[in-house]
């Protein structure tokens, strides 16, 4: 049994729209293929010693003890790899539960799906459970310390992937308020929703957070200065730079107890309370000398050290923060008790759990000397001691919620302070004796102003109530009404989806100034070409939505990236399916039309409830995909009499159709009569009728959108099939004697949308034909059976990348598909290079011939055919591959042109 390939699905996809989160191993069983778990002696007694907690899981049968009841029954090892891959993530503190298992169209070879948490941990977990499954069929059993070393690691990478508390709570009030996040490149930097309306933060640090505050908070001793000038209580003190000013510095302060602190320090590092000596002071002062230059000695008070957290100048939380400490119970040494406390589960590493591990370390050995104690004395029962002199949480602290009992004067105090030093999130640390008095009378004093305040005591305290203070920061970086997100149009289909894409982007842009798509083409942000190539995939999708100065995102979504990595949207505003055909089958375990439609109809599923599907009624596939839509939907269709339609716009539904030459919108009783399709260059004067079908797409897609039929009218008039708008979708050139058209199509679906334009031609005809490599045999046979009924003459070539299959090969399936063509008298020869052919057939175009050109590259074919000089001598500058105008086409179509 091994693993084939794994991929790691990060947005809605293939297997699950709701979770997105999903690994998908590729597993052959090997010679487990034809052997059930009942036919294995001993696996069933092996699987549940070694995982007695699959009891839990319910599987098929519903109850608890379901799966492991299909296990003594009998049932597949991919199926059971994928409940020990959840299993394992579940007893490491990972809530998972969804997951898939399907035999594909190859026997024995199944793909696992499983979801996750943490990308790198669910990829273990999915290795480990095959390895445990291997185990218990060759010996029985998987040790003990195998699992331990798996579960240690699981847990391991749960905590480096950690987003931290303070992170975590934001990005969940953010999941709970439907606004989409993203990390920025692992860097700890994270996107709050899409385009120009995103907001950043790091932690609590904003995109709002004032950098003149930021940094004036990060120096202790000017915040203290400001706040003393402004009136507001701080504790006595200086600042030093050397050892030398310490004394004359502590006689100044009149002498002991003081604290040493470094200027610059967080998280309670190189800090020291309570000193009461000079020896204590030298060692506190080198301490502090560690962290930062400047050194503040102060006076120090008593009381409880209390946090005060402040957003958009308002107190949301309050908490005491209690030094790391132990409770003696009269058998146990402070060192056995300090392991015990950290068995609990609520205690981590650093900041990534609600509490922090305590460290027994030179800082506590000295703090237990002051006591007179050693890490070894066992303590009497109720004996406090404590380890730390600051009460960072960071430090092995805990927290007691006192929010509901801080003075109103104190509440009032922190919100001026918050403005004085201007942060739109500040922890302000406070000492006193009673935080229900005024800090004057309880001899208080705000001892600091902290930015980006970690959240976790106010999320989580040891007692009291926990306080969602995740809540107002989102709801001040977002306040109610405000946009979270510009809106998504995505765009799928076998046939049509760059040009959709293009037309609606262009569309938009009679209302956007800064509409980001992404094509087959490349990534634009308006007229700007950002990235060239096919940018079809989540990867380019997100860099349009991350862009800070987009307005409108419309993304072009192939098959291929949906079942790499997913969607890299939860949902959209607008999903277009334009159609389902045979295209890249048999690759990605996507055997059949229907697969295929399942794969599109991702996008259909991802519309949000106030979006809508727009889908092609003409095609059954692609209709019945409405079953699935949460939103509303909106259908196409070329027949203005498509029953589906009739029926739809009579419930209140919203259409476009083509109807009597024009392309019409129906809603409700209102009948918008777009426009004239001889008008709209894109559809060659109405002679390319799926052209026609992208433009009621496009119109019925930005329609839905709320953008006015007026404009609408007005982007389909001035957007042509031209190398600059639609490079490679019906580029028609004019070369004088003979006419040359260039079009992407690389499927029979696209060819034969092509070949209903060429049939038209009266003419020669000449194509320059070939397929992806990739692509099944009978796919590349069909290829040539099609171009047969079409062309009197045809060149075969083939892409530079011939994806795996060796010189030649997909070209003599083609030409095997030619003379397999019925009642076809086309003539063929074989030039495997693509430039070469396509030179061939310019220099030996006959007189009148159309010559239709099918590139893998579309941009080397442009300029091969500009490089000939054509000519510009009609309305629509067809020399630069832009749309004939309708009259001029039909001249030349009579004349044979």
């Amino acid at each position: 049994m091994k693993i084939l390939q794994t991929r790691t699905l990060r947005g809605p996809n293939y297997w699950s729209i709701r979770r997105p989160k999903l690994i998908v191993a590729r597993l052959d069983l090997e010679d487990l293929a034809n052997r059930p778990s009942d036919t294995l002696p001993g696996f069933y007694d092996g699987l549940v010693q070694a995982l007695p907690s699959l009891e839990e899981h319910h599987c098929s049968p519903g109850c608890k003890g379901g799966f492991l009841m299909r296990v003594k029954e009998g049932t597949m090892m991919g199926h059971i790899v994928e409940h020990v891959a959840l299993e394992l993530q579940v007893l490491t503190g990972m809530t998972v539960g969804f997951g898939r298992t399907r035999e594909t169209s190859t026997p024995g070879i199944y793909q696992v799906v499983v979801e996750y948490q943490n990308e790198a941990a669910g990829r273990y977990a999915t290795r480990a459970a095959v390895r445990l499954c291997q185990s218990i069929v060759e010996t029985g059993t998987y040790s003990q310390d195998e699992l331990q070393t798996d579960l240690a690691d699981l847990r391991e990478l749960r905590t480096e992937a950690s987003l931290g508390a303070t992170t975590e709570a934001l990005m969940t009030e953010a999941e709970v308020r439907g606004i989409p996040w993203v990390e920025l490149e692992n860097c700890d930097l994270f996107q709050l929703g899409y385009g120009k309306y995103q907001k950043r933060v790091q932690a609590a640090l904003t995109s709002s957070s004032n950098v003149l505050g930021v940094e004036l908070a990060c120096d202790k001793e000017r915040t203290k200065a400001i706040l003393e000038n402004m009136g507001a209580p701080v504790p006595l003190g200086q600042l030093i730079y050397s050892f030398g000013e310490l004394e004359a510095a502590i006689e100044q302060l009149g002498g002991y107890p003081i604290v040493i602190k470094p200027l610059d320090g967080n998280h309670g590092r190189g800090i020291t309370t309570d000193i009461r000596s000079w020896q204590e002071a030298e060692v506190a002062y080198d301490r502090a000398k560690e962290i930062s230059k400047g050194v503040i000695v102060e006076h120090f008070y008593t009381g409880r050290d209390h946090r005060i957290l402040v957003v958009n100048h308002q107190v949301v939380a309050v908490a005491e923060r209690v030094p790391a400490h132990v409770v003696g119970n009269g058998k146990n040494t402070i060192a056995e008790l300090v392991a015990l406390e950290n068995q609990d589960e609520r205690r981590g590493n650093g900041h990534d759990n609600v509490l922090t591990q305590i460290q027994l370390d030179a800082s506590t050995d000295e703090m237990l000397i002051r006591q007179g104690l050693t890490s070894e004395t066992v303590l009497e029962a109720g004996q406090v001691v404590y380890l730390r002199a600051t009460a960072n949480l960071s430090t092995g602290g805990t927290a007691i919620d006192r929010t509901d009992d801080i003075h109103p004067e104190t509440v009032w105090l922190a919100e001026r302070v918050s403005r004085i030093i201007d942060l739109d999130i500040a922890g302000i640390d406070v000492i006193t004796t009673d935080i229900s008095k005024p800090l004057r009378e309880a001899d208080g004093a705000i001892l600091e102003v902290n930015a980006a305040p970690g959240l976790r005591m106010h999320l989580a305290p040891s007692e009291g109530v926990a306080r969602n203070v995740a809540a107002p920061i989102l709801q001040m970086l977002f306040p109610p009404g405000t946009p979270t997100r510009v809106p998504v149009v995505a765009v799928t289909g076998t046939n049509g989806k760059t040009t959709t894409t293009r037309l609606i982007a262009h569309i938009a842009r009679q209302v956007y100034e800064a509409v980001g798509f992404t094509t087959t083409d490349g990534i634009y942000i308006g007229d700007h070409l950002i990235e060239k190539g096919d940018t079809t995939g989540p990867q380019s999708a997100q860099m349009i939505l991350q862009d800070p100065t987009v307005e409108m995102a419309v993304l072009e979504t192939a098959r291929g990236g949906i079942l790499r990595s997913g969607l890299a949207f939860q949902s959209c505003d607008v999903g277009v399916v334009l159609n389902v055909a045979a295209d890249h089958l048999g690759l990605g375990d996507i055997d059949t039309i229907d697969q295929m439609a399942r794969v599109k109809g991702v996008i259909a599923e991802a519309v949000h409830a106030d979006g809508y599907a727009v889908l092609n009624a003409d095609d059954d596939r692609v209709a019945a995909m409405a079953d699935l839509v949460v939103g509303k939907v909106a259908y196409f269709s070329m027949d203005a009499q498509n029953p589906l339609v009739r029926d739809h716009v009579r419930d209140g539904g919203i259409a476009s159709v083509y109807d009597d030459g024009y392309i019409v919108i129906l809603q409700n009783e209102w009948v918008h009569r777009i426009e004239n399709v001889e008008k709209v260059p894109l559809t060659l004067g109405g002679r390319a009728s799926f052209m026609i079908a992208n433009a009621l797409a496009a119109s019925l897609a930005t329609f839905v959108q709320g953008i006015k039929v007026e404009q609408i009218r007005a982007a389909l008039r001035s957007f042509e099939a031209s190398a600059k708008q639609t490079p490679g979708r019906m580029n028609l050139f004019n070369m004088g004697n003979y006419q040359v058209l260039v079009d992407y199509a690389h499927n029979p679906a696209g060819y034969e949308a092509v070949g209903g334009f060429v049939k038209n031609w009266s003419g020669p005809t000449i194509g320059v034909v070939g397929g992806p490599g990739d692509r099944r045999d009978e796919d590349l046979i069909g290829l040539g059976q099609l171009a047969a009924t079409f062309f009197d003459r045809i060149i075969v070539k083939e892409d530079d990348d011939r994806r795996g299959r060796p010189a030649g090969n997909a070209a003599s399936l083609i030409v095997q598909g030619i003379a397999q063509a019925v009642d076809s008298s086309a003539s063929h020869m074989v030039q495997l290079d693509e430039t070469a052919a396509i030179e061939y057939a310019l220099e030996n175009a006959l007189q009148d011939a159309l010559v239709v050109i099918f590139p893998e590259q579309v941009t080397r074919a442009i300029e091969l055919i500009q490089a000939r000089n054509p000519i510009v001598d009609v309305p629509g500058e067809t020399a630069a591959g832009q749309s004939v105008d309708p009259l001029t086409l039909e001249a030349m179509v009579f004349r044979g042109l």
